[in-house]
């Protein structure tokens, strides 16, 4: 058997409920704050008009609606016995602390073991978390919350327009990991002014606060978009499929080995992007990442020796 390089996220969700788990999008009607004027306007850089979901159904279905449908395709098709819900497009705690509670409760359906919410980190208030520590008490329904970062390097978070820096991911999670919830990070790792040591940087501040999951996904390019501009009239430039191997690399070995890895490469439609993944397929990427570690012969946390005082350790 194959040494395992990271935590996967897959077997961390059959390890924990004894059979295969598998993720149903949900969209809700809702925006972000870099959109609507509270923060900004056109959104994030990279961010196209339907946001994130790319293989969401219309949000006009109710949430049972949406999850019952998505239920039956893909428990047949991936011999699924457990889902989770999961709150994925735009920012779905930008909102009414009283909509998200009647949002969660429509998610409270047989078969959902898990619901996982997408935010930004400075869209979640106390109240979220109370109305989310309630339905999780009443359902036994378990709840994280995904908090989109993208980059620790806030003059790259200020060129994306996120509307928010450093400081607000670090107070969002302090917040939700204080309520007693899991929290995932998203992250991009090939970003145009990020380099490596931004790629490290990221594992460095996921580990010491405590992150339980971690996303990864490379730049996609989506049409219309302000990053889609850039790239046309060539004022950024796109690191290479190896470089961006590098730096998942990078990443993970200085990664604390108990956080669970949910993806090391996302997927985007091609008829929506202009480049994504170098043209080349997602789990072809993986599948080059995977070798590359094999053949380095490294693994999560393998450079995790960097907190706990480690400057004083020879005297203790």
């Amino acid at each position: 058997m194959a040494k395992q390089r990271y935590r996967a996220y897959s077997e961390y969700l059959r390890e924990k409920h004894g059979c295969k788990v598998y993720k149903l999008p949900v969209n809700l009607p809702v925006t972000c704050p870099n959109r609507d004027g509270q923060m900004g306007y056109g959104g994030c850089i990279f961010c196209g008009e339907s946001g994130a979901g790319f293989e969401t159904l219309p949000e006009q279905m109710s949430v049972k609606a949406q999850l019952e449908k998505n239920m039956k395709y893909i428990g047949k098709r991936y011999a699924a016995q457990k889902f989770i819900a999961y709150f994925q497009n735009f920012s779905n705690t930008y909102m009414r602390p009283k909509w998200l509670e009647d949002y969660l409760y429509q998610a409270n359906v047989p078969g959902i073991v898990e619901a996982y919410i997408s935010t930004r980190p400075d869209c979640i208030s106390k109240d979220h978390l109370k109305v989310a520590d309630s339905f999780r008490e009443k359902t036994g329904i378990e709840v994280t919350f995904e908090l989109g970062l993208q980059t620790v390097n806030y003059h790259t978070l200020a060129k994306l327009n996120r509307g928010h820096g450093l400081a607000e991911f670090i107070d969002g999670v302090l917040m939700v990991r204080g309520a007693g919830f899991g929290v995932c990070a998203h992250l991009i790792l090939d970003l145009p002014w990020d380099n490596l040591e931004d790629a490290v940087e990221n594992a460095k501040v996921l580990s010491a606060l405590g992150v339980g999951q971690a996303k990864l996904h490379s730049l996609y390019i989506v049409k219309g978009t302000e990053l889609a501009r850039l790239y046309v009239e060539g004022s950024i430039r796109l690191v290479s499929m190896e470089e961006y191997a590098r730096r998942a690399i990078a990443f993970l070995e200085h990664l604390n080995p108990d956080i669970v890895i949910q993806r090391l490469i996302g997927r985007a439609p091609e008829e929506e992007t202009l480049t994504a993944n170098w043209d080349t397929s997602w789990w072809k990427v993986k599948d080059y990442i995977e070798e590359q570690m094999a053949a380095m012969d490294t693994w999560q946390g393998k450079r995790f020796d960097y907190l706990g005082g480690k400057a004083v350790r020879k005297f203790l």
